[in-house]
């Protein structure tokens, strides 16, 4: 195969602080290559610097990109105009912001084809159609009238590659094209990627941060750290035997390249905080919740699994009494907290705490973080003002932080000092359950693997009790004793989580099961 894209001794600054340096890769023609490394490691520099496309501030300071025995560094907008799009196509990570709002997405995936003179205004409709349907989209012509806000992540997703696809590229750059969505959904798009590739010769530069997504499906893999390649080879060379400290704790931290939890899980108990018994709810004519049923010990952690619109947020809020549930208990404690109000609900509620899954999000951004930890103390109107101050000084020890960072704000926090920050403002007020709600689904892998051991340790410390939700059985087996599995509202599977990760007795867990990322290298084992 002969080289399609070169990148060599590439350099990229932005306002003169580097981003990228020295780095050199290549993709044949043909090849899925994967750039993998943790947020701010210079692979999504890397290609936008291929494409053309580095934000505002952002220059290459030295280095040759040659595509198909074009340089492309010195090449004009005009030029570019002729390259992007019609030879190298870039998928976007986030679909939400790539798509305009307030136009068809048949008409946004027709004005590639216009722009670059490959259809008329009389056929490009048709031709849109048929580059939807090419991109896995069931049904493309009731969806190419529909807008974006009107497709689930997925096929704003398929939109996107549609989009891509519409130049006949010879390259596709994929910058993290699946992060934001379930498993499922994942293995779908990256399937269809493939298949793709394979079918039309077509390249495809893969960014990830994610290995187990790039051992499945690159041929070879460059691995980044603070924008220098720190490893490449091929995929089976950097997953048996890799030379450098980096990819090995990259290997490690990555859950689906795992069958071994963070500890053991615990043995049942009858001593229980949380049941629930034939929980549901409406909204409206929909049923988002029916007929859920479980018990949580003290002390244990339950895992609720499921895609998006499953209903475990649902379940999780009426649990924490943020929603009213429609029919069915919940009980804390003992307690029937179904239909508690007031004050009542109010006092209950210092016994439980919520970690969201956003920490970009979840904090105010004008609060210092010592303000954002003693939140809960103010609003109970527990301690003194000094007091409160050393509780939470108290409270970032506990969740590893240093002392430093309780007079900094939360911009100038990483996204996983963000959430022990969250979490350590859930600890504040000594609750008994921690609801997790995907928590760390917004992180990289390596930290990911640190706010879970955090939360393990956490547990084993002060004897909380977790109900964690998420859509990644991989992260589940690191740290749940018991697994209940939902799809559209109901709970089709519960049990110890060794009984339902290793024989579960669901079809839809199976597949939930086969969509983790990584699993080719595990059976291959």
């Amino acid at each position: 195969m002969s080289e399609l894209l070169t990148i060599r001794d590439l350099a990229v600054s932005y306002r003169n602080v580097p981003a990228v340096d020295g780095v050199s890769l290549s993709v044949h023609k043909g090849q899925i290559v994967a750039v993998v490394g943790e947020s701010g490691s210079g692979k999504s520099t890397t290609a936008h610097a291929a494409i053309g496309l580095l934000p505002r501030g952002g220059r290459i300071e030295r280095g040759e990109i040659t595509f198909d025995g074009r340089e492309l560094t010195k090449l004009s907008d005009r030029a570019w105009r002729s390259v992007r799009g019609r030879e190298i196509a870039l998928v976007p990570q986030d679909p939400t912001v790539s798509l305009n709002p307030v136009h068809r997405v048949g008409d946004q995936v027709a004005e590639v084809l216009l722009i670059h003179g490959l259809a008329d205004k009389r056929n490009a409709g048709a031709e849109a159609v048929e580059l939807l349907r090419r991109a896995g989209i069931s049904d493309p012509e009731a969806r190419a009238r529909q807008y974006p806000h009107e497709l689930s992540g997925g096929l704003r997703q398929r939109a996107l590659i549609a989009s891509a696809l519409a130049g006949r590229p010879k390259l596709i750059i994929a910058d993290e094209p699946t992060s934001a969505l379930d498993v499922t959904v994942q293995r779908q798009i990256l399937d269809h990627l493939e298949e793709l590739a394979a079918e039309a010769g077509t390249a495809v530069l893969l960014i990830t941060h994610d290995l187990g997504v790039a051992s499945d499906r690159a041929s070879r893999i460059v691995v980044l750290s603070q924008g220098n390649v720190v490893e490449e080879g091929t995929t089976g060379e950097i997953l048996s035997a890799p030379s450098q400290r980096y990819t090995r704790d990259l290997l490690a931290a990555a859950p689906s390249l795992s069958d071994t939890p963070l500890r053991e899980p615990k043995p049942p108990s009858s001593d229980i905080l949380v049941s629930v018994r034939d929980l549901g709810k409406s909204f409206g004519a929909i049923r988002a919740v029916d007929g859920v049923s479980f018990d949580i010990a003290r002390g244990r952690t339950l895992a609720l699994v499921g895609e998006s619109g499953s209903g475990k947020s649902t379940t999780a809020r009426m649990i924490l009494r943020l929603e009213t549930p429609s029919d069915g208990v919940v009980e804390f404690d003992g307690q029937d907290i179904t239909a508690l109000r007031g004050e009542e609900l109010r006092r209950l509620r210092r016994r439980f705490q919520l970690v969201y899954q956003n920490p970009y999000a979840s904090l105010n951004p004008k609060f210092s973080i010592e303000d954002v930890v003693s939140e809960p103390l103010r609003a109970f109107g527990v301690g003194t003002k000094a007091e409160r101050r050393a509780r939470a000084a108290e409270l970032v020890e506990q969740v590893a932080l240093p002392s430093s960072v309780l007079n900094r704000k939360p911009a100038e926090l990483s996204g996983g000092q963000r959430q022990r920050a969250a979490i350590a403002r859930a600890l504040a007020l000594r609750p008994e359950l921690i609801v997790a709600d995907e928590p760390v689904s917004a992180l990289d892998v390596s930290v990911q693997a640190q706010i879970l051991r955090l939360l393990a340790d956490l547990q084993d410390e002060l004897g909380l009790t977790y109900l964690f939700i998420s859509h990644d059985l991989a992260v589940v087996r690191q740290i749940a004793d018991t697994v209940g599995v939902l799809r559209g509202g109901e709970l089709l599977e519960l049990g110890p989580a060794q009984d339902v990760l290793d024989r579960p007795s669901a079809d839809y867990t199976r597949e939930l099961l086969a969509a983790i990322p990584g699993r080719k290298p595990l059976e291959a084992r």
